[in-house]
């Protein structure tokens, strides 16, 4: 599976295009240019399957990858064991959803502290997890994968190391990495590229296979305050953060590939549209293998041409590296025909480079 972007629930843009309903949504998310949906059953899973069924064959369509996100009242470390087992069901109507739904994923927060020590409420909340896998495994469910989130409230159990140990449960429980969440929790932790791959160096170095480099991903700016998340913001802040740039960067140079769900408040699809759109920019103005380079020139009749017209020499290359726009001009003027020029393979990919904008290979 490679990268995904997509969002949690609809932009405003939806209505305002003129969509009225669920089944509409995979034909909106692959207008903006999207991959990937994720159905909101925060306030109770109440999708009937006739529904879902329509919407799966919409999603095949237009080849949309369906997520879901469980009930929020989900509490797997509650002091009530009523609530803990009513979490177990939660999970399994979701489940049942994303099936039908034609997905896998499910997302959900394992839930608070309460009057409790941290490691009190995980080690319930673990109990209830090995509940879960066994409640999921004998509905016949075992092909659906659980996501617990991070958290962005001090008080929540969802801290980076917590949900790992939730996550240590089974193999297909797979860490949905909130970004806005750990960064609000932290007051501003996120900050720098090295700040991102402290997280998923941990995530490789606790889980150890590949749902480290498979993880599911929300992302938003969030305004927090001393007790961490208050609300959502869009991609317009400049204040609280954090940036996505440095994320996705990651992503490209490790080769991971995670599902992005975005949750700005009410432009998501379009802020989802803007990291898709930053991620595919790495493929083509940042320096690449150099195979890459190769490969772009022999796809391309014009590049072809000119390449064919060179005599490819890495002894003495007549040209020096920063005569890129000498080497442009020459071949506006049809001049590489008749001319030997004494090229190398670094000469051809910063020619490839500069021009890379109006050349799309």
């Amino acid at each position: 599976m490679s990268i995904l972007f997509g969002t949690a629930g609809t932009s405003q843009s939806f209505a305002e295009q003129g969509y009225k309903n669920s089944v509409q949504v995979p034909e909106y998310t692959a207008k903006m240019g999207l991959d990937a949906f994720e159905y909101q059953c925060g306030r109770g899973v109440r999708i009937k399957e006739e529904l879902a069924s329509k919407i799966r064959a919409q999603a095949a369509v237009h080849g949309i990858y369906f997520s879901l996100h469980a009930p929020y009242y989900i509490s797997m470390s509650s002091l009530e064991e009523e609530k803990r087992l009513n979490s177990v069901d939660y999970i399994l109507q979701s489940a049942a959803a994303i099936r039908a739904l034609g997905g896998q994923r499910v997302i959900f927060h394992s839930g608070s502290c309460g009057k409790q020590s941290r490691e009190a409420a995980l080690e319930k909340a673990l109990d209830t997890m090995h509940r879960i896998v066994a409640a999921v495994d004998e509905a016949g469910f075992s092909d659906i994968v659980l996501c617990p989130e991070t958290m962005g409230k001090v008080g929540q159990l969802g801290t980076l190391d917590e949900v790992l140990a939730l996550c240590g449960v089974d193999k297909r429980i797979t860490p949905c990495i909130d970004f806005g969440h750990l960064n609000a929790r932290d007051q501003g932790s996120i900050k720098t590229k090295a700040d991102y791959a402290a997280i998923l160096d941990r995530m490789g170095e606790v889980l150890g296979d590949e749902r480290a480099s498979k993880f599911h991903v929300h992302f938003s700016k969030i305004e927090y305050t001393t007790g961490g998340e208050k609300q959502h913001l869009t991609f317009a802040d400049t204040v609280y953060g954090p940036d996505f740039e440095p994320l996705l960067e990651l992503c490209y140079e490790r080769g991971l590939s995670p599902v992005i769900i975005c949750e700005s408040a009410g432009t998501q699809a379009e802020d989802a549209a803007t990291m898709k759109r930053y991620y595919q920019s790495l493929g083509k103005c940042r320096p690449g293998p150099l195979k890459r380079a190769r490969k772009g020139l022999k796809n391309s009749r014009f590049w072809g041409r000119i390449i064919t017209d060179m005599s490819v020499n890495a002894r003495a290359a007549s040209l020096p590296l920063n005569s890129s726009s000498q080497a442009a001009a020459l071949a506006a003027q049809g001049r590489f025909g008749r001319a030997r020029i004494n090229f190398n393979w670094r000469i051809i990919y910063d020619f490839c480079r500069r021009f890379s904008q109006w050349r799309n290979f």
